[in-house]
């Protein structure tokens, strides 16, 4: 009897065999959808505006307008988008740790994430920057516009090369984050939903970034390199939920994401409220058509955020 045994015992059927994670496919091709669009979006102005801003006309009309829809893009997916999702998720976290805390912690890291841009732009400049340049100091705002500093060669450069880095540091690990989120749905049509709003949203995103690196006199070279990093981001996030989906996530894991979410969204704040505004609308040039497509690119972000299920 002892031998008849093995076979059944070794004997495979079918409905054994390990099945893949739910979503899987579809998870695959938002993977690929996430790298490819936003890349060929994010391109785009660089056949448009084949010479850097510097090299042509850094106070071109056309451009000024073009950045200050991208201007009302950064500030809806700022208040929009970043700020609501960094609020309810470390929430969350907090309630999950039953932790009830009397110090307005959230808004403390929104802060850090602010003053993390602040001091690092600062340092960079003073060391790329000659000490006999006092104006540099100055605020931010429009009545101290950085566009009406008298004009000094490595200033601007030095100046668009830091933020251009924190830019697409902030909009990289909030991309990895909202891939990371996608990658933990389960359901199959939840997955398409919230690919489908990512891909808007992202290739909003791409194109508004390329239009802003250009202005901060970034060569094509170096535009298609932050733009690369850029895309490659949500696709990592992806893969990355998916790897994390069958564990699920813990409170105290839960906790450090939502750290990161709100000095991601610190950086953003700072970068949308005393870079992307102050330059354009800084200079007394075209005032009413930079308000109307502030407010066109502030309204196409609000419509696709209408579409997030």
């Amino acid at each position: 009897t002892g031998a008849g045994a093995g076979p059944e015992e070794l004997a495979w059927s079918p409905g054994t065999a390990p099945r893949p994670p739910p979503g899987l496919e579809a998870k695959l091709g938002s993977l690929v959808l996430l790298l490819l669009l936003p890349l060929a979006c994010g391109l785009a102005p660089l056949c448009c505006f084949r010479q850097p801003p510097s090299s042509a006309d850094a106070r071109s009309p056309v451009l000024s307008l073009v950045s200050c829809f991208a201007g009302g893009v950064f500030l809806a997916t700022c208040l929009l988008d970043l700020l609501p999702d960094y609020l309810a998720s470390i929430g969350a976290a907090l309630e999950g740790l039953h932790i009830t805390l009397q110090f307005p912690l959230p808004e403390f890291i929104l802060a850090m994430g602010f003053f993390l841009v602040l001091v690092l732009e600062q340092v960079a400049l003073a060391q790329r920057e000659p000490s006999s340049m006092p104006e540099e100091t100055r605020s931010l705002l429009p009545t101290g516009s950085i566009q009406n500093l008298s004009p000094q060669p490595p200033a601007p450069g030095a100046r668009g090369a830091v933020r251009a880095g924190l830019l697409v540091l902030a909009l990289a690990l909030h991309a990895v984050l909202e891939g990371l989120a996608l990658g933990l749905q389960e359901a199959e049509g939840a997955v398409l939903r919230v690919c489908l709003a990512l891909l808007l949203h992202k290739c909003a995103v791409a194109f508004s970034l390329a239009l802003k690196l250009l202005r901060g006199c970034l060569r094509p070279p170096a535009v298609v390199a932050c733009l690369t990093l850029f895309a490659m981001m949500s696709p990592l996030g992806v893969g990355l939920g998916t790897a994390v989906a069958a564990a699920g996530a813990k409170p105290r894991q839960r906790l450090c994401r939502g750290v990161l979410e709100g000095l991601a969204t610190g950086t953003f704040l700072y970068i949308t409220f005393l870079e992307i505004l102050p330059q354009e609308l800084g200079v007394p040039q075209h005032r009413v058509p930079k308000v109307i497509l502030l407010l066109a690119g502030f309204t196409l972000v609000t419509a696709i955020l209408f579409i997030k299920i």
